[in-house]
C-alpha cells in the first residue's frame, strides 16, 4: 500500500544523510552540556539548526513521546535517531545522551557513600535537600497549572494524593487514574484552525520491524535476568522495568514511582540519601532519572547502576519505536487524550505527596526553609537553571556551615 505524504512531512528518502557517528558525537556533546530546563532546548535546537527533520515532524515527536509511559526528553532523543537512521540511529542517540550523566552519577555515588561517615557530609547535604523541596515546589504548581484543566483533573489529583498518603500502591493509583482518565476525560486535541493533519510516517519496513522486535527481545531478556538473580539487586532491577513500564511524563513526575518502591516498600534507601540522590540527578548534564543510577549504585555497585539504568530507560525506548511507527492512527483518539490527562493529574497528586515527605527531612531549621524559599524563587521568578540555583545554594550553605550560622539545621 502507498502513504500518500503531505508537503508538511519530509519524506526519508529526502532527508540529509546522518552519519551513525554524527548522531553519536551530536548527543554526546548535548549530554556533556546541558542541564535542567535547558535539555529540551538544546534537543529541539540540534533538530533543527541541522535540518534532520523539519519543525512539524519535531512537533510531531514531542506530542507522540507523551502518549505512552517513560521520560519524555531520552524517548524524544530516541525518536529523532529512529526517525533519521531507524534501530542503530536510536540506540546512539540515546547512549549519546545518557552516558554523560551515567559516568558522572558513578563518580559521585562512590564519592557519596565513601564519605558517607564524615561529619561534615550530612550538614552540607541537608543544604542540597533544602534546594529540592525547593524545586519541586515549583515543579508541583507547573505541574498543577497544565495537567489540572477541569474538576475531573482536580478530583483524579486528589484522590491520588488521599491513595498515596494511604499507602496504596503507586502503580495501581497510576493505572486508575488511567482508565478513569480514558473513560471520563475528554480534553481537547488543540489544534490549530486550518492545520494539516500529518499522516502516518512511510510505509513500514520488515527490517524495521525485525530491529523492533529484536530490542524487545533484549529488554525482555534483561527482565529475566533480573528476576532469575532472586537478589535485593535483582528485585531492584524489575521494580525499575515495572516504573520505566508505567510512569508518564518528565524526571520530576517518576520521582514518586521510585520513592514508593525503593524508599517506601523495599526500604533500599532512606528517605535522606534519596533526596541526595535527586540532588546529585539535578547537578549532573543529561536526563535528570540517572538518580536510578544512584539507587543502583546503593545496591550493587557499578553493575547495579548498569542494570538500573537500562531498566529506567529501556521499556519506553521499545515503545518510541513501536509508537512512532503507529502514532498516525492514535494520536487523535480522544480515550487516548483523556488516559494521557488523567494520568498527569494523579502525578500532581503524587508529587505533593512527595513533596510533604522530602520536606520533612529537608526542611528542619529557619536556614534550611530560608534555603528552599530562595531556591523556588529563583528558579520561578528569575528563571535560573537549576545547576546554577545549586551551585549558589551550596555556596551560601556551605558559608552558613563555617560561620556556624546553619550549624547543619
Amino acid at each position: 500500500m502507498t502513504t500518500t505524504l503531505s508537503p508538511a512531512v519530509t519524506p526519508a528518502a529526502s532527508r540529509p544523510h546522518v552519519s551513525l557517528l554524527a548522531i553519536l558525537l551530536a548527543y554526546l556533546r548535548i549530554g556533556l552540556t546541558a542541564f535542567g530546563f535547558a535539555i529540551l532546548q538544546k534537543l529541539k535546537s540540534l533538530v533543527l539548526d541541522n535540518h534532520w527533520l523539519n519543525e512539524e515532524e519535531m512537533n510531531e515527536g514531542l506530542a507522540l513521546v507523551q502518549l505512552y509511559p517513560g521520560p519524555i526528553m531520552v524517548d524524544f532523543t530516541a525518536y529523532v535517531g529512529y526517525k533519521l537512521r531507524g534501530v542503530p540511529g536510536a540506540v546512539l542517540a540515546t547512549l549519546g545522551f545518557v552516558t554523560p550523566s551515567f559516568v558522572l552519577m558513578l563518580i559521585l555515588s562512590a564519592a557519596y557513600f565513601a564519605a558517607g561517615n564524615l561529619p561534615w557530609v550530612h550538614p552540607l547535604f541537608l543544604g542540597l535537600e533544602a534546594i529540592v523541596v525547593g524545586i519541586i515546589v515549583n515543579v508541583t504548581l507547573d505541574m498543577g497549572a497544565r495537567a489540572l484543566k477541569g474538576r475531573g483533573e482536580a478530583a483524579i489529583a486528589l484522590a491520588a494524593f488521599v491513595a498515596l498518603s494511604f499507602k496504596v500502591n503507586a502503580i495501581l493509583i497510576v493505572l486508575a487514574a488511567l482508565i478513569l482518565g480514558a473513560l471520563l476525560l475528554r480534553p481537547s486535541a488543540n489544534n490549530k484552525p486550518g492545520a494539516r493533519s500529518v499522516p502516518a510516517t512511510e510505509p513500514l519496513s520488515i527490517e524495521r520491524w525485525i530491529a523492533i522486535a529484536a530490542v524487545i527481545v533484549l529488554v525482555l531478556a534483561a527482565a529475566g535476568f533480573a528476576w532469575a538473580l532472586d537478589s535485593d539487586v535483582g528485585r531492584m532491577g524489575l521494580a525499575f522495568f515495572k516504573i520505566g513500564s508505567v510512569a508518564f511524563g518528565n524526571g520530576m513526575t517518576i520521582i514518586p514511582l521510585i520513592q514508593a518502591d525503593v524508599v517506601d516498600a523495599q526500604h533500599w534507601l532512606t528517605l535522606h540519601e534519596f533526596a541526595d540522590g535527586i540532588a546529585l540527578g539535578q547537578i549532573t548534564p543529561g536526563p535528570f532519572l540517572i538518580t536510578a543510577a544512584f539507587v543502583g549504585f546503593k545496591m550493587g555497585g557499578v553493575l547495579g547502576a548498569l542494570l538500573a539504568t537500562f531498566a529506567m530507560f529501556s521499556p519506553s525506548f521499545a515503545m518510541t519505536l513501536i509508537f512512532t511507527e503507529v502514532f498516525g492512527r492514535l494520536r487523535n483518539l480522544r480515550a487516548i487524550r483523556g488516559a494521557l490527562a488523567g494520568v498527569l493529574a494523579s502525578f500532581v497528586g503524587l508529587l505533593a505527596v512527595v513533596l510533604l515527605q522530602l520536606g520533612s527531612v529537608g526542611i528542619v531549621g529557619p536556614a534550611s526553609l530560608a534555603l528552599a524559599a530562595s531556591a523556588f524563587v529563583a528558579v520561578r521568578y528569575f528563571k535560573w537553571d537549576v545547576v546554577w540555583v545549586f551551585a549558589a545554594g551550596l555556596v551560601l550553605w556551605a558559608g552558613g556551615m563555617a560561620l556556624g550560622i546553619t550549624g547543619g539545621m
